[in-house]
């Protein structure tokens, strides 16, 4: 069964949305609050009290449970994202279809029940779709099923704030290039982990034992998650020099049958990483490096990345132009059968780091993409980029998302992989109501081309409303 007017719900929340908008405007003051990424993070007991109820459907946001408590309620919601996209040479039609167009629909429900100010419960029901997608992979669609079922518990108290969940939920860190909830592709990635945190002035210390999820696609409510697949970190962060973030952690992530072009068997990959962001003036920028070791089967692992993203801002300027420039490098297999597999693991990116098209991966890449951002208006930003990408060593395939090495490129070739121009608009209609079009045409290189492949055409439309 698939879900035959979409559309209805997108005008609904529009109305919503727009309504709420108006009511702030009328009032001077905003006081809802604003739709998130991650629903479970929301506090709508702002609207404990019924004169803040303004808009069609308050009472089921707020749903008082114990009178004396303003903080005890239940809180419904829905988030509905609309994606049309046609991929012209999806890896650079290697392997698979030429092109493609069709719709990603992802459909999501959830219960946010607050016991009181320290205790929560939260749980999400999906429904994904892709209407009319050649080929159907676990990225793409889970038909009915739990994203998210979690019990969390908060505490501060003079010695810092203490934070708890167990059950299914997600993770992101910084700018998602390693570890990301996923929002790019059609599914969510979503962890059965123990997860604790620990704040402070200006430390943070936090850890998690998880099973990431696994995505079947087949009948409602098949998803996993076992021992087969693990996950877990321990991370600090601090702040240092004002605002500015420095953080590490050490991860380590467990793989039974994990396959690559030189290496095979249980995967035991120890992760080490640090990262430094601010800014100061005008000036932006985060900074990352990744080192991973440990074994494949019977290979020894010894991997890299580093990634950053730096900015000008010219503030006094018409539409505040932006400046970019980012530059990313992750290592490859310089040496086959040698008993080290150099072959870096982006482990759990986000497509949108890159390119929603997916012709970029996080391995055996040296990638530099210069950027301007402008805004015009207000709620709309647009973007420009050129992507110049080589291969980090030859000995090694290119890579397309997530990891999947492109046939016929392994130890063939030259280091230059090809070029991109990435053109990106986001608009903000109402609190609640967004939209993004994005355009990316990839010229490939000559070793691209030898193996079979053509350039790349991705265009992509999305509306996402939430309520």
């Amino acid at each position: 069964m698939r879900f035959a007017r979409p559309g209805l719900l997108v005008a609904l929340c529009a109305l919503l949305s727009a309504g709420a908008r108006a009511e702030d405007v009328a009032s001077g003051a905003v006081t809802r609050p604003a739709t998130k990424t991650n629903r479970w993070a929301e506090d709508w007991s702002g609207l404990a009290d019924p004169a803040r109820r303004t808009q069609a459907f308050d009472d089921l946001k707020y749903i008082p449970l114990f009178a004396a408590d303003p903080k005890s309620y239940l809180s419904l919601g829905l988030t509905l994202r609309e994606r049309v996209e046609s991929n012209r040479m999806p890896a650079f039609g290697i392997g698979g279809p030429r092109g493609d167009s069709y719709l990603l629909q992802r459909l999501q429900i959830h219960l946010d029940a607050r016991l009181n100010e320290n205790w929560q419960i939260f749980a999400q029901l999906e429904d994904v779709r892709a209407p009319g997608k050649r080929v159907i992979t676990s990225v793409d669609e889970n038909i009915l099923d739990l994203r998210l079922a979690f019990l969390s518990y908060r505490a501060a108290g003079e010695d810092g704030t203490v934070k708890a969940r167990v059950g299914r939920q997600d993770f992101a860190f910084d700018l998602q290039r390693f570890v990301s909830s996923r929002d790019g592709p059609n599914v969510r990635q979503s962890f059965d982990a123990l997860w604790a945190d620990w704040e402070s002035g200006p430390w943070r210390v936090l850890g998690f034992v998880s099973q990431p999820v696994q995505y079947r696609f087949a009948e409602p409510f098949d998803d996993i998650s076992t021992r087969a697949f693990r996950f877990s970190t321990l991370r600090v962060e601090r702040k240092v020099l004002g605002d500015q973030e420095l953080s590490a952690y050490w991860g380590l992530y467990e793989r039974d049958g994990a396959r690559f072009l030189d290496a095979a068997g249980t995967e035991t990959r120890h992760v080490l990483d640090i990262r430094y962001a601010g800014s100061a003036g005008r000036f932006d920028w985060d900074v990352e490096a990744m080192g991973q070791f440990g074994r494949v089967g019977r290979d020894g692992i010894a991997a890299w990345a580093a990634g950053s993203r730096v900015g000008y801002t010219l503030a006094d300027l018409p539409w505040q132009p932006r400046l970019g420039l980012q530059g990313d490098a992750a290592s490859g297999d310089g040496r086959r059968d040698d008993g080290v597999l150099g072959t870096f693991n982006p482990l759990f990116p986000n497509g949108y780091y890159f390119t929603l098209a997916g012709y970029t991966s996080y391995a055996n890449l040296l990638h530099l993409k210069p950027s301007l951002t402008v805004h015009p208006t207000t709620g709309l930003a647009v973007s420009a980029a050129l992507g110049l990408q080589w291969r980090q060593t030859v000995s090694d395939a290119i890579y397309v998302q997530p990891s999947n090495p492109v046939p016929g490129t392994a130890g063939r070739g030259h280091p230059w992989s090809g070029a991109y121009g990435q053109l990106r608009a986001d608009y903000v209609f109402a609190p609640g109501l967004t939209g993004a079009v994005e355009a990316v045409r990839f010229s490939a290189g000559d070793t691209i081309r030898r193996a079979g492949g053509k350039d790349g055409t991705y265009l992509g439309v999305e509306l996402r409303t939430a309520w």
